[in-house]
C-alpha cells in the first residue's frame, strides 16, 4: 500500500489507530498551535486529541502526490468538552514531505481560519 494508500485511510478512521510507522522518527510537524520534532510527540498530540474531544471526525476532501510531496485539503470537526458541547470544525490544508526512505519527515497544517475564529465557536455553536 502506498503512502496516500495509507493516509486516507488514516484520515477516515482519525484519531483511531493511526499508522505511525509511516513517519520518520524525527518528524517535524508545525500548525497554528504546535510546532515540534518527533513522531512520539506526533503520537502525544493524536492521544490528546482522541482523549480530550468528543465525537472527532476527519474529512478528506482531496489528496494528491506530487514527487515528495503530499498535499491534503480536510475539514476537522469535533464536540468540545464543556457541558454545552458546542461542535466545532477546522477547515484546512496539509503539505507533508517524503524522504528518500519513503517516510514522512515534515508535516505542515495550515487552517483556512484564525485561531480566534476556533475559539469563537465555543460560544457561537450549540449542541
Amino acid at each position: 500500500m502506498n503512502l496516500v494508500e495509507v493516509l486516507r485511510e488514516d484520515y477516515a478512521r482519525f484519531p483511531v489507530d493511526q499508522t505511525y510507522s509511516i513517519y520518520a522518527s524525527d518528524v517535524f510537524f508545525q500548525d497554528p498551535t504546535n510546532r515540534f520534532r518527533g513522531v512520539d510527540r506526533y503520537r502525544a498530540m493524536i492521544k490528546f486529541i482522541r482523549t480530550t474531544f468528543i465525537n472527532v471526525r476527519m474529512d478528506l476532501h482531496s489528496i494528491e502526490q506530487v514527487e515528495d510531496e503530499i498535499q491534503t485539503r480536510w475539514t476537522l470537526s469535533w464536540n468540545a468538552p464543556l457541558p454545552w458541547k458546542p461542535r466545532m470544525a477546522i477547515s484546512g490544508k496539509s503539505e507533508l514531505k517524503v524522504n528518500s526512505e519513503g517516510l514522512i519527515s515534515s508535516h505542515l497544517d495550515y487552517w483556512d481560519c484564525s485561531r480566534l475564529d476556533v475559539v469563537k465557536q465555543i460560544f457561537n455553536a450549540s449542541a
